[in-house]
């Protein structure tokens, strides 16, 4: 099952986050210190933790202005207080377990801050209702079986008659509010299976009617069945932060002693060390017990059985160490010349296991002597690998502000590792770095923002957050990825705005899989925020003696802007290229308008703005001109484009239009014959 949705509730600086969207892979939390991104990923791990996760403790994670008035009042109970609740679609894999009758169903699972689990399904097999229906086919049964039983023994109508003790059980039952289920059902179901007997047998009309009430008391059983499969089959949710470190050097009696006696700190010091024994199958004590060099054996084969056991020691530790030095191999992507390849090895001396990193040379160093970012990722791919142990394919990883250790250049390539790590385990990361938030990510994108402390943490589902603070790392990622662009390329593309770049991004790719149409990629694509700026940045790469093209929307601004005699100088008439090059029926048309009827469509889906009957009516109008008519100061150029960006990941160019087609081939066609 996939985590769609989340809510965390009543737990420290977060009062109610509201319902936030979960991507299939990577979603990506951002927002300042403070904001609550941490707190979030914690109660959130509550879910479905791994053993010896710290439970919810009310005094401690209650939010403190409200403790006072809500639980030592006893106003509220801990028992009735929602804290983490998650969404889970299912996967083929649970419906073939659990029925096709639960196909549509979504599984919601709640934990509460007395640490009790609560689940439900929404969808599947509606509940039993007690309707007036229901009710009419009770009686007549038990109608039918007291007239039975005086056919067969004369008696008539005494206390003990079906129609009584019927009354007696649905007595308080409220005509399509009360649900047959739980002991209700269980009664039900007694008190058909009393009367089972008195059934005429030669009547199948009432032998149906039996079978159909019988049925209704199981419709409960099959639901609670399906939870309690469910139940047992959710992710587990692995929450990593960059304090637990794996210690590069371990003593084992000390460290046995510690577990023995209850001892050890599972937030910090020793959990990574907790981690590694877990991940190699290995008990500290026995570790020590096999170092002891004290040890006396009085026969060959207590001898032999040491040796054996001494072997299976050396083969955990280097299969260990050889999954680890792969998966950290592909995230650090060694440079050869500058000599970054390197082995993790594990190995056990005496009272010691040691963690040490052999080097290209052959040079052996303990792991504290390498980098502070190396350290992170072996700590990192530790207790990643032994929290999931068993059920890799299905964990949620929570990762706390990932990477900071690590060099920029390194941070985007472990932006990359995340992603092939999110194909199979889906992925939630909260982070500050604009290097661990790639220009075609924004729609993966969670603004976590707290602007008032009595409002508490929330979480948006789009990158526009009332505080500026909150989206900086989005807006440096966007302005490196600019920055990289310029002068970088021979054949440069100056567009007027994000939204432009994102759509051409987007689109050329989409046109280019499937046609023989493909944007030149030697082109660079340079947004540069506004009509008015275009001048600017085509007359700074212009100077460099690079070939520079640029694309206005034909509206006002646009047309306004292709006409500077400046610009006319610098580049010629056939580099200004206008939309209305390619778009010819519709006036003053816009980069939106070469997506006229897919926008339409996905603006009245995924953000409710329907102006389907309005750009009908008028043909020729833009649509952008058509949302602000009717939607004001709620519609977004931002929030339309996000949506595209999200749908043409999972689409192709078949899905667009043919007249949308025809028009990207054409601008596609016009840039590369501008830019040859």
């Amino acid at each position: 099952m996939k985590l769609i949705e989340a809510r965390i509730q009543n737990y420290r600086s977060i009062r109610d986050t509201g319902w936030f969207n979960i991507e299939e892979f990577k979603t990506i939390l951002v927002g300042p210190n403070e904001a609550g991104k941490t707190v979030l990923l914690r109660a959130l791990q509550q879910l479905s933790p791994p053993l010896n996760v710290q439970e919810f403790d009310p005094l401690r994670d209650y939010p403190r202005s409200q403790y006072s008035e809500d639980i030592q009042s006893q106003k509220k109970a801990p028992s009735s207080i929602p804290v983490a609740s998650g969404k889970f679609r299912l996967e083929q894999s649970d419906i073939s377990v659990i029925g096709e009758e639960f196909k549509s169903a979504i599984y919601v699972a709640t934990r509460l801050l007395d640490n009790e689990f609560k689940h439900q399904l929404e969808g599947g097999p509606p509940e039993e209702i007690y309707t007036s229906k229901l009710r009419t086919e009770l009686r007549r049964m038990a109608k039918h079986i007291d007239e039975s039983r005086v056919k067969t023994s004369g008696q008539g109508n005494d206390r003990n008659s079906a129609l009584d003790t019927l009354n007696e059980l649905i007595g308080e039952w409220e005509v399509d509010q009360t649900v047959i289920a739980g002991e209700r059902a269980e009664k039900m179901r007694q008190w058909l299976e009393g009367i089972e007997t008195d059934l005429s047998d030669d009547n199948s009309k009432q032998e149906e009617r039996y079978n159909n009430l019988i049925q209704c008391t199981y419709t409960d059983t099959t639901r609670e069945t399906a939870l309690d499969e469910l139940r047992g089959r959710m992710p587990m949710l692995v929450y990593f932060n960059s304090y637990f470190r794996v210690q590069p050097l371990l003593h084992l009696r000390s460290f046995a002693d510690r577990v023995s006696e209850g001892r050890i700190d599972y937030t910090r010091f020793d959990y990574g060390n907790l981690c590694l024994l877990d991940l190699l199958g290995l008990d500290a004590r026995e570790l020590s017990d096999l170092g002891d060099s004290e040890l006396q054996f009085d026969d060959q084969e207590n001898v032999e059985a040491y040796r054996r056991d001494l072997d299976e020691r050396g083969q955990k530790l280097n299969a260990a160490s050889v999954r680890l030095t792969e998966s950290i191999t592909e995230a650090w992507q060694p440079d050869a010349k500058r000599s970054e390849s390197a082995t993790l090895r594990f190995e056990a001396d005496g009272q010691y296991l040691k963690v040490v990193v052999e080097d290209e040379l052959g040079v052996q160093v303990e792991l504290d002597q390498r980098s502070a970012g190396y350290q992170w990722l072996v700590s990192f791919f530790v207790v990643f690998f032994a929290e999931t142990k068993g059920r890799h394919s299905n964990a949620i990883l929570l990762l706390d502000e990932p990477g900071l250790s690590l060099h920029a250049s390194k941070q985007r390539e472990f932006r990359k590792m995340i992603s092939k790590l999110a194909e199979k385990n889906q992925t939630l990361y909260t982070t500050h770095s604009p290097f661990l938030v790639g220009p075609d990510e924004l729609d993966l994108v969670r603004v976590v923002e707290m602007t008032d402390r009595s409002t508490g943490t929330i979480v948006r589902q789009n990158v526009a957050g009332s505080d500026p603070a909150a989206t900086f790392a989005l807006q440096a990622a966007l302005g490196y990825d600019m920055a990289q662009s310029l002068f970088a390329q021979q054949r440069n593309l100056v567009l007027e705005g994000i939204t432009d770049y994102w759509y051409l991004e987007a689109t050329t790719k989409l046109i280019g899989e499937e046609t023989d149409k493909k944007l030149n990629k030697k082109i660079a694509l340079v947004p540069a925020g506004g009509a008015s700026k275009v001048l600017y940045f085509s007359t700074i790469l212009a100077a460099h003696k690079l070939k520079v093209a640029v694309l206005f929307d034909s509206d006002q601004a646009g047309n306004y802007a292709a006409r500077q005699n400046a610009l006319v100088e610098k580049l010629g008439n056939k580099n200004i290229i206008l939309t209305s090059d390619v778009c010819k029926d519709i006036k003053a048309p816009e980069i939106e308008d070469l997506l006229r009827d897919t926008l339409t469509y996905l603006a009245k889906k995924e953000l409710n703005w329907d102006i389907m009957e309005f750009v009908e009516k008028s043909p020729t109008r833009s649509i952008i001109s058509i949302f602000r008519q009717h939607f004001g100061n709620e519609f977004s150029k931002d929030r339309l484009a996000r949506k595209y960006l999200h749908w043409a990941k999972s689409h192709s160019a078949k899905d667009l239009t043919d007249s949308e087609r025809e028009q990207w081939c054409k601008l596609i066609e016009i840039v590369n014959k501008a830019l040859k």
